[in-house]
């Protein structure tokens, strides 16, 4: 559920090496489950969260140095050497961490030297393990605050640090709860590895198929279907997958070169789909890791980050299918052959039954109030039941199968268990330094003086920070750094977070660095920069939304009802006229002065009427004037149909 692709790492070709990481892999999927299930309670064992955490984090480490070479991308046949041996030590780290956590855990002040060897090995490793699954990006950003931690003391101004030594430094990231241990790779160890287990379920159990046969179904049928078929088919998958790049990756092969032969132009059906895939991060009920995370940081249950998000991601792809059906009568994009949709009934008759895991894990999730893993493995069982009994179509869920999805898991899940654990690196050296006071007074400082000066600022620092990251890690690091400045000024903390979680999605779409439209590109041919410039036009929804619902709590569903259903007629009418100013086209192709009134009229209506003064008014004059100018070009396109009869 990061941004890298979901398909496990090929690794090499030894039968022993294969043979090891198949049972890495599966046990940390198993462990997990375990874990989660509280099995080692029931056999009467007594550990630490931290130990699990440990072994986790360490295993992860091992399977890194097994299956990634050191120079990402390149092909090896077989682990050197010196991956054998970084593999070995991890598992000892690992041994070490679990069987001495309690006791070196309270001694920060004398660090013991087993303690403090350990650290020193355990912090590079992690950083180095981080860099050959998610690349530089990341890596960059901890070695600043790892190399910050000692030279702190010596930054001028508002930014100075508390003295740090490094033998302090590494014993506290390694051994303290607050750090490496801490709650983003607890996060990702139970929570997220449950959710990738029922994911892998559901493509191995003919799920994929099914989804992408409804969206065929639903929207095959209408003028630019290919492009609702993206939109619905990659809403769909992405809050099952969390990951905008992997998304891309597996739906975008088959939505994008039918986009084009439906009449979009490469750049733009390439748009669509970064964009579609992009917004599953946020789509309840199973959004992407960071949203179980900002659940832990918030400390509320994860459904009410979910209720909270669930108006503005429905106006995000809401506004996302106007945009490609407005589009698809600008350029007279088509319907999708007749001969390639099936039957809606023979759709529904061989895959109903994919619908009952999910309305387990809702069911469990929203009414019995189970913790979020809990709620995905149970959704699990009833997967694996479904699939074993009815399949889909000719496919049936085998025992195979099950190993099979363990196995990928666990590989899936490496990437994000070294991300966490080193964004604990980062929460770590923001405790010990002090720097997460400072920079907090710093904004408050900022936003004592204007409000929207601090929202700029911080929407462009979560935009410059989540380029070239996962999500999971941008989040983690705003969460940190720039969340708390927003509530010390008086914002709610589920704005202030889902504020910061938002723009650094739009890292995925936003130019110069935009992974998600980049991986677009790439599969329809077109050119990366135009395509990321096309991907905003398109997301632009999420660009503004965000400002808006940290003034309007009735966009997150709080508030009193009438003020909710008023934010949702108001919001659907105003993002009509917006995406109809921004592709040009409603009854006919517009003007640039026609557009500029959609625009406003659009924007008067988007507005919340809580957000400002007399936003009631602003309400009314939208409202009036989006009617004028749907009139005027109602009337216009019928009289050019008479005189062209």
């Amino acid at each position: 559920m990061s941004e890298q692709t979901h398909e496990p790492p090929a690794g090499p070709q030894s039968p022993v090496a294969r043979r090891l990481i198949f049972i890495g892999a599966t046990l940390l999927s198993l462990a997990s489950i375990a874990f989660a299930l509280q099995i080692y309670r029931t056999l009467g064992l007594r550990i630490y969260n931290e130990q699990f955490l440990a072994g986790m984090v360490s295993l992860a480490m091992a399977l890194v140095f097994l299956t990634q070479p050191m120079v990402r991308g390149t092909p090896r046949p077989n682990v050197p050497w010196y991956d054998w041996i970084l593999a070995a030590l991890s598992i000892a780290i690992g041994i070490h961490l679990m069987i001495r956590f309690p006791a070196l855990s309270e001694n920060m002040a004398s660090r013991p030297l087993d303690g403090l060897t350990v650290a020193f090995l355990t912090v590079p490793m992690v950083v180095e393990a981080m860099r050959r699954t998610v690349g530089w990006a990341l890596t960059i950003v901890v070695l600043v605050f790892l190399v910050y931690a000692p030279l702190g003391q010596y930054v001028p101004g508002a930014l100075a640090g508390l003295p740090v030594t490094l033998p302090r430094l590494a014993y506290y990231l390694t051994w303290d709860p607050g750090s490496m241990l801490g709650l983003p790779v607890l996060v990702a160890a139970t929570i997220v590895i449950a959710f990738v287990f029922f994911g892998s379920l559901l493509f191995a159990s003919g799920g994929s198929a099914f989804f992408t046969e409804i969206a065929l179904t639903l929207m095959g049928r209408f003028r630019g279907g290919s492009a609702k078929i993206a939109v619905t088919a990659s809403c769909l998958f992405g809050m099952i997958s969390g990951s905008a790049v992997s998304n891309v990756a597996s739906v975008g092969v088959l939505t994008i070169p039918l986009m084009r032969r439906g009449g979009y132009k490469a750049h733009d059906a390439a748009a669509i789909e970064a964009v579609a895939s992009t917004g599953g991060q946020l789509m309840p009920p199973v959004m992407g890791a960071a949203a179980f995370l900002m659940a832990e940081f918030l400390q509320v249950p994860y459904k009410d980050v979910a209720i909270a998000a669930a108006l503005p991601s429905l106006l995000y792809y809401y506004a996302l299918f106007i945009q490609a059906d407005l589009l698809a009568a600008k350029v007279g994009a088509t319907a999708i052959d007749m001969q390639e949709v099936p039957p809606m009934s023979q759709v529904l008759k061989q895959g109903w039954h994919f619908v009952i895991p999910f309305g387990v894990l809702i069911y469990s999730l929203f009414w019995l109030n189970w913790s979020p893993e809990k709620a995905a493995l149970a959704a699990s069982g009833v997967l694996i039941v479904t699939g074993m009994t009815l399949g889909y179509g000719e496919k049936k869920l085998k025992f195979s199968d099950i190993i099979e999805s363990l196995k990928s898991t666990g590989l899936i899940s490496l990437d994000l268990l070294m991300i966490t654990a080193a964004a604990g690196f980062i929460i770590g050296v923001l405790n010990t330094t002090g720097l997460s006071f400072s920079l907090t007074l710093l904004l408050v400082q900022v936003g004592a003086n204007s409000l929207w000066l601090l929202l700029i600022l911080a929407a462009l620092v979560s935009i410059v920070l989540g380029m070239g990251m996962p999500t999971v890690g941008v989040y983690v690091l705003l969460a940190a750094l720039v969340a708390p400045a927003l509530v010390k000024v008086g914002l709610s903390p589920m704005a202030s977070h889902m504020f910061v979680l938002y723009f650094g999605m739009m890292s995925m779409i936003t130019p110069p660095v935009a992974l998600a439209a980049f991986a677009a590109a790439s599969l329809a041919g077109s050119d990366p920069m135009k395509t990321g410039w096309t991907a905003v036009k398109f997301g632009w929804i999420a660009y503004i939304i965000p400002f808006l619902f940290v003034r309007a709590p009735s966009l997150l569903l709080e508030g009193t009802m009438q003020s909710v259903i008023l934010a949702v007629i108001t919001s659907l009418f105003g993002v009509w006229l917006i995406c109809a100013a921004f592709t040009g086209y409603a009854t006919r192709v517009l003007s640039t002065p026609m557009r500029v009134g959609f625009a406003l009229a659009g924007l008067l209506l988007f507005v919340p009427a809580e957000a400002m003064r007399y936003g009631e008014w602003t309400d009314v004059a939208g409202f009036a004037l989006g009617i004028i100018l749907i009139g005027v070009e109602f009337f216009a396109t019928r009289r050019l149909r008479r005189q062209a009869v």
